[in-house]
């Protein structure tokens, strides 16, 4: 491979990005397997990592992710930044111990003044008692804790009772062509093996080396944006000698892993249709290789197979819907007709009417 200058332009980390994310080209692999390499796929619009899956693979089903939840291979559950993620059974049991402070710190600071005076932990040890076994709703599980704590807030009693256990939102949520409300069960019921109390001593130096063979290259403040994890510049200082260092055209050190891809940066880049909370818009702290302009991440409530954002030339420059059978392209630039073929056939895997694809001019 030819020697790669120590300074990398946007267009070279879009890229290398990209390359990762299998954006560029879509590989012929597992939906297991991208799973895996991604660190998991953001997913509290439940059927976004299908789309996404669509986008970067090349032979993909539904029905091969379906199986996967099915058979407990791949489970939905809080992680990174506290939300939702779909990742492997053995990186869930692998990464939830770094992960539950975040949920944990988040439902305690928004939701004990609805306690009226009852302990977190306890609510913590009622929840695990009361979930034991079974799966309920949110709602089911605030009901049950205020039998106890009859002054408390139902809805707090559940956010803080749930937050501080490693608990899979299962299926039929997940699932293609199914509907259900989010129900959660204890991991270690669903999965039938412990989740661990503590994380094992290198868990978070292989979830940084993840994160940069994910998403690379990156910032330290890139890698916490990601995970939301925090003080991992002292991380990545015992990681020097498995990390390459460059520099990106603002001067910020960037991290990356020696042998990971980083291909040409006049690679052309295929138009590519993500669905709404994909990680790959999300998970740095500096989005301007993926993002050249200044409008905001949309975050829409969504089921994530009906609308989400559009690449062209690898970087953010639409968004799509699909309404009443219909695909329509919000273009933030002029977009060739291959973006709009490409869309035709999104609109025929989501089951949508093919070939109705409209395209509405936003610049």
């Amino acid at each position: 491979m030819a020697d790669v200058p120590d300074i990398l332009s946007l267009r070279a980390l879009n890229r290398a990005t990209l390359d990762r994310q299998f954006l560029l080209g879509r590989p012929a692999g597992s939906a297991e397997q991208v799973i895996a390499h991604l660190g998991g796929m953001q997913a509290q619009a439940p059927l976004a990592p299908y789309t996404g899956l669509w986008s970067r693979l090349v032979h993909f089903k539904p029905e091969e992710l379906s199986t996967l939840i099915s058979e407990r291979k791949v489970v939905r559950g809080h992680l990174q930044r506290s939300t939702v993620h779909l990742v492997t059974a053995q990186d869930y049991l692998d990464f939830r111990p770094l992960f539950v402070h975040l949920s944990s710190r988040s439902a305690r600071t928004n939701f004990t003044a609805g306690l009226a005076g009852a302990d977190p932990d306890d609510v913590v040890a009622r929840a695990r008692a009361v979930l034991s076994g079974t799966a309920l709703t949110r709602a089911e599980l605030g009901r049950l804790l205020a039998e106890k704590w009859p002054d408390a807030d139902p809805g707090a009693l559940a956010y803080i009772g749930g937050s501080g256990l490693p608990t899979i939102q299962i299926p039929p949520r997940g699932i293609w062509g199914e509907k259900g409300p989010a129900r959660f069960a204890l991991a270690e019921d669903w999965l039938g093996r412990p989740v661990p109390g503590q994380p094992e001593p290198a868990a978070v130096e292989r979830v940084v080396l993840r994160g940069i063979g994910a998403f690379g290259p990156m910032t330290v403040a890139d890698l916490q944006q990601w995970s939301g994890l925090t003080r991992l510049r002292e991380i990545t200082e015992r990681l020097a000698g498995q990390l390459r260092g460059f520099r990106g055209e603002d001067g910020a050190e960037l991290l990356d892993l020696p042998d990971a891809p980083r291909p040409d940066p006049d690679k052309p880049a295929p138009p590519r249709f993500l669905p709404e909370y994909d990680n790959l818009l999300l998970s740095h702290a500096d989005r301007s290789r993926i993002i050249p302009h200044t409008r905001p991440v949309p975050l829409p409530a969504g089921n994530g197979s009906t609308q989400g954002t559009v690449l062209f030339d690898g970087r953010w420059q639409g968004m799509w819907r699909i309404a009443s059978g219909v695909m329509t392209i919000e273009a933030f630039v002029p977009l060739p007709d291959e973006v709009a073929a490409e869309g035709a056939r999104l609109a025929e895997f989501t089951g949508a009417a093919a070939g109705d694809v409209r395209v509405i001019s936003r610049y």
